[in-house]
């Protein structure tokens, strides 16, 4: 093994172990990757040499039978979502392609990256998170140590479910060399209901209102989301980009005679905030795919990008207060949970007057895209109450002792 900094590349989990055997031992430590698409979330990498998992590519098994889905950590996510494409099923928590907004191509993302980032598009206000779908691993510890957790079944109530705690670490717990994904059928059909406003306001807070009766009303909506009218404009979707204004947009999916039945009851229900429009299943697919890509604030790389979750009846008071205080732009997701926020770079981006106003309302803020110097500077996850810092210590020391894995990645020091 190298003394060196330098790259070590695993053909297989044999590999893989041998490599993290070494470095427990020898107490240096690695920054772990597969197709590297998302080294640019979380704080910089301090690992001494790199961990690149990309030769575990492939789908082990995939029963659509049984809803499930097994491949190597770095299978690419568009050869997976393709796979399930074809046997008329998906993965429900719609997986983003942040790629563009990174700086590094679509389609470039990872099934384990995926994973370690916990990551999900609109539909998670329904369906929840990559970690919700998550039924089980193989992996290689910080100590050198072989395991697994969960199965290839649906059901699985059998002992301590470490693959909710893999999922979100951000590869600093354990390296997953495969994972198992729950599948399930591709809606028939899927409408969205637009509200085209008269305003043109990004912290509309009639724009919240709207979302929140769309989603407090029996017709199962999957995604609810709220874009100012300077960002419809970069839309892909002609009906959003022409008219220049502010929208709410509103999302169900399910049987074709139930989609129709509940897009008109939302119709009739919303008409009293604005012009109504509706996407079919093409032009919703284009647009939902943006609002979780975020690719609205792709194209601009010398912004900085902040993730917000806030509750969402507080979403437009927070983007209020921020932007009264710098130039910023916001659009909204998950009902008005999720605020997307892109900032200059002056004044450390805004950290203190965002972290700030996002604690008053009990929700916290992820720097999101950054330059290096500004995720090594600040803290790119929001800081921990004291006791919860103390047990994602104890959490880490017990999987990697030795620091080895991803050392610094989600907080300094850990």
């Amino acid at each position: 093994m190298p003394d060196a900094p330098t790259i070590l590349k695993p053909e297989n989990p044999d590999q893989v172990l041998e490599a993290l055997k070494w470095a427990s031992g020898e107490g240096v430590s690695v920054n772990v990757q597969g197709c590297g698409s998302k080294q640019a979330l979380g704080r910089v990498g301090e690992g001494e040499h790199t961990l690149d998992l990309s030769a575990l590519d492939g789908i082990i098994e995939y029963s659509p039978g049984e809803l499930v889905l097994t491949a190597k950590a770095a299978t690419p996510m568009a050869v997976i979502e393709n796979a399930v494409a074809e046997q008329g099923q998906q993965l429900n928590f719609e997986p983003p392609d942040f790629g563009p907004l990174l700086g590094v191509g679509a389609g470039q993302g990872s099934i384990g990256g995926m994973i370690a980032c916990n990551l999900a598009g609109a539909r998670r206000i329904k369906t929840g998170a990559a970690r919700d779908h998550f039924l089980g691993f193989h992996g290689v510890s910080g100590r050198g140590e072989v395991f697994k957790s969960g199965g290839k079944v649906v059901k699985n109530v059998t002992g301590f479910d470490l693959s909710k705690l893999i999922a979100g670490s951000y590869g600093t717990l354990a390296v997953m060399t495969e994972a198992t994904l729950k599948v399930l059928p591709a809606p028939e059909k899927t409408r969205t209901v637009l509200v085209r406003w008269a305003t043109d306001g990004v912290y509309d807070h009639a724009g919240m209102h709207s979302m929140t009766d769309a989603l407090g009303s029996s017709h199962e909506v999957s995604a609810a989301a709220y874009i100012p009218a300077k960002l419809t404009s970069r839309s892909n979707v002609d009906y959003i980009r022409s008219v220049e204004r502010s929208i709410t947009a509103v999302r169900v999916e399910g049987p074709g005679p139930s989609v129709e039945h509940r897009a008109n009851e939302l119709k009739s229900m919303l008409g009293k905030y604005g012009e109504i429009e509706e996407l079919h299943s093409k032009n919703s697919m284009t647009f939902w795919k943006e609002v979780s890509d975020v690719s609205y604030f792709a194209e601009d790389q010398d912004r900085v990008i902040w993730r917000l979750s806030v509750p969402p009846d507080a979403g437009s008071k927070v983007a209020m207060a921020i932007l009264e205080d710098q130039s910023a732009e916001v659009f909204y997701d998950w009902g008005g949970g999720l605020i997307w926020l892109s900032a200059e770079r002056r004044n450390n981006a805004g950290q203190a007057i965002i972290r700030a106003t996002v604690e008053k309302v009990g929700g916290h803020a992820t720097l999101f895209r950054a330059p290096d110097a500004f995720r090594q500077r600040l803290p790119v996850f929001h800081p921990q109450p004291e006791a919860l810092a103390g047990i994602t210590k104890r959490v880490k020391e017990g999987f990697d002792p030795n620091g080895i894995l991803n050392p610094g990645r989600m907080y300094e020091g850990v």
